[in-house]
């Protein structure tokens, strides 16, 4: 095979995936939101464990009775499970962009989409806490009240079982209000100037 056969053989080669100098150039801007994103994700990972910690010492630091104190732990061990099993989600998903080289349209497409993809994944791990949170409370409230003498627990009124319910509603609309903030404002601007650069490129 001569020269120009070489050369034949080149330009018949699909080039949708070669990338200009100026295109790679855009693609590894996306470099800076990337590791703001990684940033992030590292400090909110040691926050999260440093709060569990903290959490399996509250029957200790507010001297809960040891019938409390037993219900308390079997709640605490079901909640931390479910952090485990995200964290174990989030960790891969930090390594992957820890490993990923972004060179091509391809591997920005892919981290973009990966990105969107845990966002709504750390909206769902949210959601999945909010119950034991509540759960949480009440039995914080419970623990507290119980020391006043004379506190008993007397059948439920309409009023107060209304009122309980009105308070779980609150706290599932607060959290998802809270938990959009969070990941747009940690997560979602960062994602978003990933996206401006995917549509710089097709608009090419």
């Amino acid at each position: 095979m001569d020269f120009n056969d070489i050369q034949n053989a080149w330009n018949n080669e699909k080039t949708e995936n070669v990338i200009v100098p100026a295109d790679l150039k855009k693609i590894q801007s996306a470099n800076t939101p990337l590791d703001a994103i990684k940033k992030n994700l590292k400090k909110e990972f040691w926050y999260q464990i440093l709060s569990i910690v903290f959490m399996g010492f509250i029957p200790l630091l507010y001297h809960f009775s040891p019938q409390t104190t037993v219900l308390y732990y079997l709640l605490f061990s079901l909640f931390t499970a479910v952090c485990a099993y995200y964290f174990t989600k989030f960790y891969f998903f930090y390594k992957r962009l820890n490993a990923i080289a972004l060179k091509t349209k391809d591997s920005l497409y892919e981290t973009y989409f990966d990105i969107r993809l845990n966002m709504e994944l750390y909206k769902t791990f949210g959601f999945a806490l909010t119950p034991f949170m509540i759960l949480f409370l009440i039995g914080f409230l419970y623990a507290e009240f119980s020391k006043t003498p004379g506190f008993q627990i007397n059948e439920f009124s309409n009023s107060q079982i209304i009122g309980l319910f009105s308070i779980v509603i609150f706290c599932m609309l607060f959290m998802g209000i809270a938990l959009e903030w969070w990941v747009n404002s940690f997560y979602g601007k960062h994602a978003k100037e990933i996206r401006s650069v995917l549509d710089e490129l097709r608009e090419e």
